[in-house]
């Protein structure tokens, strides 16, 4: 499973923990104006906004997990089993796949409001990638400065959720995530008070009591709690290093440690990677489970006017800084 979020400081930063049991080989994938995207059932895009984010490439093509655009609008697609529905392609919509579904939407818009305009004649298809690559079951968090939204195809069709905390895990739907927020709506970052009984004299013993109640299991219902709680109360400087780490640091709060969660035959569901990505620079920064450096991918580094993308594989060994030497 997974956990996506954004923060809001001097810059906008979008990201996420990808939470799986195996890797695809994923790279760090920028895309340029020029690259052309091929579509199933609808339009292709000869030409649109650049693009950079962590995508598996399978046939010449970016299936990207999360991205973002040149305008600083991101997305990223989440694991949601069992109520992901995609439909048959409906005339007179724009019929698109789920893989497509990310670079259909960052690169026409520059914002939440011209995506909300393409979202209200989208239909979400049921078509593969291929017979190697069936499709996933998805939902989505657009973002940008300005806010979030959550998209979600379900049996009764399209649902597109306004998203006012910027967290998204997995199941269940988004409207009974945010629902159940209200079972923790007393948990605090302040010392708590005595409202037991005023006929007995207690007294917190340990910091922290505030927040007693706070989940810390895995399930995406406790991820989303802990993880919007974490992410409302943050609190760091404005600048590229403090921002940057304090998002990591969100992320780290509910990341998954390899044999908490068993997949059976010897499969463990594990964080492979975590990133944050500046969307007002178009700097993409990731780490992976045994490489706890943040490594940056800078879009603006690479020629936008392109029509080849261009990746880089993760760095995924520990790189370990020694401050003194063995005799």
């Amino acid at each position: 499973m997974c956990t996506a979020a954004t923060y809001l400081t001097k810059d906008f930063y979008f990201g996420r923990n990808l939470d799986y049991e195996i890797s695809y080989h994923e790279t760090v994938a920028v895309t340029p104006r020029n690259f052309p995207f091929h579509f199933r059932e609808t339009h292709d895009l000869e030409t649109h906004y650049a693009l950079i984010g962590m995508a598996t490439m399978a046939d010449g093509c970016p299936l990207y997990y999360d991205a973002t655009n040149e305008k600083g609008l991101s997305m990223a697609g989440l694991n949601f089993p069992g109520n992901a529905d995609y439909k048959d392609p409906v005339e007179g919509m724009d019929n698109v796949a789920p893989f497509e579904f990310i670079p259909w939407i960052l690169g026409q818009c520059a914002n939440l409001k011209e995506a909300r305009a393409l979202l209200d004649r989208m239909n979400m298809v049921n078509i593969n990638f291929s017979e190697a690559l069936p499709l996933s079951p998805l939902h989505w968090i657009v973002s940008d400065r300005s806010g979030s939204l959550t998209v979600e195809s379900v049996k009764e069709g399209l649902k597109v959720y306004e998203n006012p905390v910027g967290i998204l895990t997995n199941n269940p739907p988004f409207d009974m995530q945010l629902f159940n927020l209200a079972n923790y709506m007393h948990l605090s970052i302040e010392q708590p008070e005595n409202n037991f009984s005023k006929d007995l004299s207690l007294t917190p013993y340990s910091r922290g009591m505030g927040a007693l109640g706070l989940p810390g299991d895995l399930s995406s219902a406790s991820r989303f709690v802990k993880a919007t709680f974490t992410k409302m109360n943050s609190v760091s400087g404005d600048s590229e290093s403090e921002s940057v780490s304090q998002f990591f640091h969100i992320l780290t709060s509910v990341e998954q440690q390899k044999g908490l969660v068993h997949m059976g035959k010897g499969l463990f569901e594990y964080t492979i990677y975590s990133s944050c990505c500046n969307a007002d620079k178009g700097i993409y920064y990731y780490t992976t489970y045994e490489n706890s450096q943040i490594t940056g991918v800078d879009m603006y580094a690479e020629d936008l006017d392109s029509n080849q993308v261009v990746s880089y594989p993760l760095l995924t060994g520990q790189n370990i800084l020694m401050q003194n030497k063995t005799k």
